[in-house]
């Protein structure tokens, strides 16, 4: 089994699952998971992992069906918590692009999805911060890499470390734990984006040495593929 496969599960049922439980009546007291439900999680956990991966074909066909699923309730804001899900690990892999997906479905999503993805997008506002999922509440308040590393889910402290760089908190220290959770995992596309970032600033500090070091380390992630861009 991936040793990184429950912490993967904790951060996507985190995001897809609250509130889920009421959505359906229950007739007794205990009521099966809905099948969409389990469908959308299954779906969105092997979309995540490919994303990470740096597979790009498992990855659209994964959120596809992880949409498809989420849509059989007719809930944009079930829907819009799909989408930050994404955008949370395009963060982790120092993808800033604005979050269009959850963008137009903003209008209908909750109070905690909106903080959520103004955190990812770095403009979260004091007020947000108690709406965040608790294992951003720290970073979001203080900054530091002390909290960062307080984070026991690898995904979510490759998002912190993400967010901190966004809004120009990134300490050296912050890299490096961001450098060595991605790598501890195996997961290509963000240790790659974080490899090739320590490189430019050890280029711009004129380290040769460690960014030749660190640039070994960018030819072994290439040897297991291409990334796709």
């Amino acid at each position: 089994m991936n040793p990184s496969a429950p912490f993967r599960s904790r951060f996507v049922l985190r995001l897809l699952s609250i509130g889920c439980a009421c959505v359906l009546a229950a007739c007794s007291s205990h009521p099966s998971v809905p099948d969409w439900q389990m469908n959308a999680q299954g779906a969105s956990q092997k979309a995540i992992e490919a994303y990470l991966s740096g597979n790009a074909r498992v990855e659209k066909l994964e959120w596809d069906r992880a949409r498809a699923e989420v849509a059989r309730t007719g809930r944009p804001d079930l829907l819009a918590r799909l989408e930050l899900m994404r955008c949370a690990a395009q963060v982790a892999s120092l993808v800033t692009e604005p979050c269009e997906r959850f963008e137009a479905l903003r209008a209908d999503a909750a109070a905690p999805e909106q903080a959520y993805a103004d955190y990812l997008a770095g403009r979260a506002q004091t007020a947000q911060v108690t709406l965040l999922p608790p294992a951003q509440r720290a970073v979001a308040t203080s900054g530091d890499a002390a909290s960062l590393a307080g984070i026991t889910d690898p995904l979510s402290r490759l998002v912190a470390a993400g967010v901190l760089l966004q809004t120009g908190r990134a300490s050296p220290t912050v890299i490096a734990t961001a450098t060595d959770t991605a790598s501890a995992q195996g997961w290509r596309r963000p240790l790659m984006a974080w490899l090739l970032l320590q490189v430019q600033r050890a280029e711009a500090a004129g380290d040769t040495a460690a960014a030749s070091a660190l640039r070994r380390r960018v030819g072994v992630v290439e040897q297991s593929g291409a990334l796709p861009r």
